[in-house]
């Protein structure tokens, strides 16, 4: 096939197939949804396929728009590198740089890493995605992402920072109140803090923290902000980053030799920024204050 069919009809069909209706395409895309209908057509046509048909429950992609969504997905992350890589262009560092962290790292960690990357490059604009997931860089959900697990996909640029230690912690006041636990069967009579739904992590933590499990939590939270701050407000105990811990002079470590989970810890980046001069300042910032973190020396 020779034909050369417009971005913008592939564009619509991405749009389509993740948000399931012309209507929730166009507000995806800032378009009219006549316009999205249009492209539909015409991208029908051009390939002379059908690639939705109408039920009562809205519009049902076929399998040849199925087959056809990794392209359009591929063309998509092409199209935003281009646009990237023209912002970035020039001397210094500038345009904008998306970083993905987890939620205690984004908070308690970047933001004196981050201020001092903007005083150095004040031209930057740095977008903080704050999520426990694992976002994926070559599909363009984020242009570098600190990580707690080894990276596996290919084309990335990756730099090993070290290892993040998280512990079991309690605030004095609560073991002022409740006494400190002496071995792991001591737990049993103490409020613990920890997660409602099990994550990938939890699940492959091994040892004693396969006793720290769901059934036996007072307070239950997915967010770990959230779990810190009860750790903070004497509510129980927990588990914290030791170098985090070691901040505040009021948080204690709980059985060190029993309870010990090592994160590896990554900074990494799609291939194809490195010539971006603002990717280039965001990732060397993020190894060098994240090294100091783990060091115990990043105020």
């Amino acid at each position: 096939m020779t034909k050369n069919i417009a971005w913008e009809y592939y564009r619509s069909l991405l749009a389509v197939l993740t948000h399931g209706s012309l209507s929730g395409a166009a507000r995806a895309l800032g378009i009219t949804q006549p316009t999205v209908g249009r492209h539909i057509a015409a991208l029908e046509q051009e390939l002379g396929v059908v690639l939705f048909t109408r039920s009562q429950q809205g519009l049902l992609p076929t399998g040849i728009a199925l087959a056809l969504r990794p392209h359009a997905q591929a063309m998509e992350q092409t199209a935003a590198l281009m646009a990237r890589a023209a912002g970035n262009a020039g001397e210094g560092a500038a345009g904008v740089v998306r970083i993905s962290a987890s939620e205690v790292v984004g908070v308690e960690v970047l933001p004196p890493i981050l201020a001092r990357l903007r005083e150095r490059h004040p031209a930057l604009v740095v977008e903080l995605v704050l999520s426990n997931q694992v976002h994926d860089l070559l599909r363009r959900e984020a242009d570098i992402a600190v990580r707690m697990v080894a990276p596996r996909q290919e084309r990335l640029v990756m730099r090993k920072i070290g290892v993040i230690e998280v512990g079991l912690h309690a605030h004095e006041d609560y073991l002022a109140r409740h006494g400190e636990p002496l071995d792991v069967a001591d737990l049993a009579r103490h409020a613990l803090i920890g997660y409602d739904t099990p994550s990938a992590l939890v699940r492959n933590a091994g040892g004693n923290w396969q006793a720290f499990s769901r059934d036996r939590f007072a307070l239950c939270c997915d967010s770990d902000l959230a779990q810190l701050a009860l750790i903070r407000a004497g509510a129980g105990i927990g588990g914290c980053q030791v170098a985090l811990a070691a901040r505040n002079p009021a948080l204690r470590r709980i059985l060190p030799q029993a309870f010990v989970l090592p994160l590896e810890t990554w900074v990494t980046m799609h291939e194809d920024l490195r010539a971006s001069m603002g990717c280039r300042a965001a990732f060397d910032a993020l190894v060098e204050g994240l090294q100091s973190y783990t060091a115990g020396t990043l105020i």
